[in-house]
């Protein structure tokens, strides 16, 4: 079972209609990310998938607590964390970015792993 199996969402098996996922991301998630910027937090993700038939709205409502690096002293500090995304998903032949947010999804897969868009929104709260 690989790390972020947990977080994907089997596409071609999702009914028409609005469905909901909740997820928490603990230290774990974002040590398995593996990425140097967030390194530890505590964040709870509420995401909606509606399903109209031809496209996939994924509403990400993020809320939390992350820790970063101060700027002057390097010590970590808490970051307050709290922003609503989305992200449109259609089925295609090939995976693609068509723009910041359009993915577009093998059809034989059927599914997309969220737990990237996921940290990146995250990471994208992060003042510079």
């Amino acid at each position: 079972m690989g790390k972020f199996n947990l977080y994907k969402l089997p596409l071609n098996s999702i009914p028409v209609g609005t469905h909901r996922y909740e997820y928490e991301l603990g230290n774990k998630f974002f040590k398995d990310i593996d990425e140097a910027e967030i390194q530890k937090g505590n964040v709870r993700v509420v995401l909606t998938v509606k399903n109209t038939g031809d496209i996939f709205e994924l509403n990400f409502d993020i809320s939390g607590i992350i820790q970063i690096p101060c700027d002057r002293c390097l010590d970590e500090m808490d970051h307050e964390v709290s922003t609503h995304e989305h992200l449109y998903v259609k089925f295609g032949k090939e995976y693609s970015e068509e723009s910041d947010d359009i993915v577009i999804v093998p059809e034989e897969e059927g599914e997309i792993n969220v737990a990237w868009f996921m940290y990146e929104f995250v990471a994208l709260s992060v003042p510079m």
